[in-house]
């Protein structure tokens, strides 16, 4: 029995003679984060559309907890925050939220979903004169309000500050600690890396990448970087018996394969007192991001 909310399976999508998605499968599970990256025009937007219920397919299938795309069961299953969010200028956050709540039909904490958002001060103010930000983290509390199955987020840190992104993804773990399937389309690497759990990555509408990134990681087979800071009078002894290359003076970086960082390891500490500290920087997400959104590229 399966525990996918999300299940895309190969789905393609064309426009005219163009292929915009290309036999693309992807499973997010109850309670599972998935990072959606990919290029712009790589397909993200479209395979949202898509899971909405949007845009038809042109072949495959989509289904939301056993529902398809656009059906009532899937509405009101998913909850989505696109990039440019749009409200009525004239209404009041709280107004604006109590509206969703009553064409929902449900009963809710209007002023305690507004307060979690960080919007207290500024629910009786009108929508017009809100930021960017402010809009967004009304939109948060939109999707707040059904607790949904799914969750498509489409750029959710835009416009939002750093504090406020650290408030963002800290909704976004309580919204998978509640068995919410959470996919996040985003270009911001850094905030995905830690606050997922598993990476898909697009290329020209088809999936180069799905996996968690310790796994992608081992599939990539990029090199960790070293750097050995010595003694003043060794920095030069230690890149020559290291191969590495002299760094801010007393130090010397090196990069090595998976398969000999241990055997690197030993070397340094066999040379002594010459090693004053060493650092060590394993790939992160926007290297392994670079190593397969151009994987297999002409």
């Amino acid at each position: 029995m399966t525990n996918n909310a999300l299940s895309i399976e190969h789905v393609r999508k064309d426009r005219g003679n163009v292929t915009v998605l290309d036999d693309l499968s992807l499973t997010v599970s109850a309670g599972e984060r998935v990072a959606l990256l990919g290029h712009n025009g790589a397909g993200k937007s479209t395979l949202i559309k898509t899971i909405l219920g949007l845009t038809p397919l042109t072949a495959g299938q989509i289904s939301i907890g056993g529902a398809k795309p656009g059906s009532t069961s899937a509405r009101r299953a998913t909850a989505y925050l696109p990039e440019a969010v749009s409200f009525h200028p004239a209404l009041t956050g709280r107004e604006q939220l109590t509206l969703f709540a009553r064409l929902d039909g449900q009963a809710a904490d209007i002023q305690g979903l507004l307060e979690r958002v960080g919007l207290s001060d500024a629910m009786d103010r009108r929508v017009g004169t809100y930021s960017k930000g402010m809009r967004q983290r009304l939109g948060l509390a939109q999707v707040l309000l059904g607790k949904p199955k799914v969750a498509l987020l489409d750029e959710p840190t835009s416009g939002l500050d750093p504090i406020s992104r650290q408030d963002l993804y800290a909704i976004i773990d309580e919204l998978a600690e509640h068995g919410t399937a959470v996919l996040i389309a985003s270009h911001a690497l850094t905030e995905v890396e830690a606050r997922t759990d598993r990476i898909a990555i697009l290329r020209k509408g088809v999936k180069v990448a799905d996996d968690t990134l310790e796994s992608l990681s081992a599939q990539a087979g990029l090199p960790t970087r070293m750097r050995i800071r010595a003694t003043e009078a060794q920095a030069d002894t230690i890149a020559a018996k290291m191969g590495g290359a002299r760094i801010n003076g007393a130090s010397v970086e090196i990069h090595c394969e998976p398969d000999q960082k241990m055997a690197r390891l030993r070397d340094i500490a066999a040379m002594g007192d010459a090693v004053v500290d060493i650092e060590m920087t394993p790939p992160r997400l926007e290297d392994l991001y670079r190593h397969f959104a151009k994987e297999g590229m002409q």
